[in-house]
């Protein structure tokens, strides 16, 4: 069935309960603060504005969308963009266009006009649909997307420019369109992450959407009365289906504009959150409010939260053995996934695997993986290849790209880039991704290990190692280090640190800064490049990249 049948069925049975809760940070003109300004906001010197929105209301609004978009001649196959921030309006948008028969077509809420422009004409996206946030860069390319028919305005103080979705929906008709869909319609275009220049457009039929669900619901077993906290943008495949597993059993979601420790532990509180998906990044800075007793857990309403899972990056262990010490009740899972796998867990690791801590974990419910050689054949258990997967949930193909396809799809199996190996327990663990392994005097460095090595210093935030170019060695291992809030590390106290690894995989060099991450917490790898390493070298590495 459709992704849309699980919406309709809980309008159905759960009409007046509580589908989605959105709570703001109060402070002024909130509606045109941007996603990193929310998260900025200090705990303390505003309340929170809380919205709902309940089940049957949810299935009206995305009814009424899907009207508009009809009466103006959109029909099944055509693209939709959405490019908004996370807010209640965000998934009745969603699920307008897909009750459409159209395609969803998400935008990172980072993207330039230039590259808002190169997606909209990559996708064939003939509407868009915007939020206040983005006035300046839709006014700029506007005249400059021909193709694009129709833009919507979710908002106060509708631009001249476009039209205003929240008016004319208010005219449309509340009833179910009637358009047949099926599992092997086409559902939406999502986009790789852009490592190399613009990104590529990946192509879902309603088959993923749906199999994210089922496999989201399998692996963390939600419930009618769980609470699941959002925190991720919504464009990205990993928010949104984790959130599949709250839609198939009709449980409340909680999206929260903000990032700060102190919010999150806030509304787990008095939402009654349990569960929540975090970034490592946002699971270390709770940790350490706590310890600097900026965080008071006394007095939380927070037994009711079971479960903490962490994906979008290799997660190090140290972490969840301080977090475990600290939330001794709690279940933890780790899940692997890409856009091109439709998100979450095509290998997890499971909350019964907590001994396990490290490894991603095995095939996830419905997949199949495997780790192979260059040559596509099994590796012996144990050695590194590359980590391809198979399931319901992978792509249908890079949008009119038949080359990028070929290169990833071979007999239904999605080779990852993600290099990998597998314990004599059938356990896999992420080594590094395909393009970031450096070569250093013939000797096959893997940075994640470094990483995960130097992040068991407690003087250390985050780190990421990267290659340098070296006249004799060809590369060397570089670490950029962020030093915790109030600490002091020296270059000497990271070399004395790293006498426990082997002396190949040592870093050569050391870079004090800031790590960058982007919204789904992945390291920014190519702006270190670009930052560290010299024209040369980036250019070789996206010659590398998009061979």
């Amino acid at each position: 069935m459709p992704i849309t049948e699980y919406l309709t069925n809980n309008a159905t049975k759960f009409r007046d309960e509580t589908a989605l809760v959105e709570i703001t940070p109060e402070v002024q003109e909130k509606s045109r603060m941007t996603w990193r300004e929310y998260s900025l906001i200090e705990p303390g010197t505003a309340s929170s504005v809380r919205k709902e929105m309940s089940w049957g209301e949810f299935d009206k609004k995305a009814n009424r969308f899907a009207n508009l978009l009809l009466s103006r001649g959109i029909k099944k196959g055509d693209r939709v963009a959405i490019l908004l921030m996370n807010s209640l309006e965000w998934l009745p948008v969603y699920f307008g266009i897909l009750k459409t028969g159209a395609l969803a077509v998400p935008l990172n809420y980072r993207y330039t006009a230039d590259e808002i422009k190169y997606c909209l004409k990559l996708s064939d996206s003939s509407v868009l649909v915007f939020g206040p946030e983005f006035i300046g860069r839709v006014e700029e390319i506007c005249d400059r997307i021909p193709d694009v028919k129709y833009t919507f305005y979710v908002g106060e103080d509708c631009p001249t420019f476009s039209e205003s979705y929240d008016e004319l929906v208010t005219y449309c008709s509340s009833k179910a369109p009637d358009i047949s869909l099926t599992d092997d319609d086409d559902a939406a275009v999502y986009f790789s992450s852009g490592t190399t220049g613009f990104p590529k457009a990946i192509l879902h039929a309603h088959r993923s959407l749906v199999h994210a669900a089922k496999t989201e619901q399998a692996h963390h077993s939600q419930t009618k009365d769980d609470v699941f906290l959002c925190i991720p943008p919504l464009y990205h495949t990993g928010a949104k289906m984790h959130w599949f597993g709250s839609l198939v059993v009709g449980s409340k979601a909680v999206i929260l504009k903000g990032t700060k420790p102190q919010w999150i532990i806030k509304t787990v509180s008095e939402e009654r959150c349990s569960i929540v998906w975090l970034l490592v990044p946002w699971a270390q800075d709770i940790l350490d409010a706590i310890d600097r007793n900026e965080i008071d857990l006394n007095g939380l309403q927070l037994s009711q939260w079971r479960l903490m899972h962490i994906g979008a990056q290799p997660v190090p262990p140290s972490l969840i053995k301080r977090w475990l010490s600290v939330f001794p009740g709690h279940q933890y899972n780790t899940n692997y996934g890409l856009s091109e796998s439709i998100g979450p867990g095509c290998v997890h690791l499971g909350v019964e695997n907590v001994h396990k801590v490290g490894a991603i974990g095995k095939a996830g419910f419905g997949w199949k993986v495997k780790i192979v050689n260059e040559n596509g054949e099994p590796v012996e258990k144990g050695d590194v290849g590359e980590l391809a997967v198979k399931g319901p949930g992978v792509m249908t193909c890079y949008y009119k790209d038949e080359k990028a396809t070929e290169a990833v799809l071979r007999d239904g199996w999605l080779f990852t880039g993600d290099m990998a190996r597998e314990d004599e327990d059938g356990f896999i663990f992420l080594v590094d991704r395909k393009k970031d392994v450096i070569i250093s005097g013939g000797e096959n460095l893997y940075p994640v290990q470094i990483e995960d090595f130097l992040r068991k210093h407690d003087k250390i935030k985050d780190v990421a190692v990267i290659g340098l170019p070296d006249s004799r060695l060809g590369e060397i291992a570089t670490a950029i280090i962020e030093v915790k809030e109030d600490e002091h590390l020296t270059e000497e106290d990271v070399n004395d640190f790293c006498y426990d690894l082997p002396r190949y995989k040592r870093p050569r060099k050391i870079i004090f800064a800031v790590v960058p991450r982007n919204p789904t917490g992945k390291i920014e790898k190519p702006k270190l490049r670009e930052m560290y390493c010299g024209e040369s070298v980036v250019a070789k590495q996206n010659e590398i990249e998009n061979k």
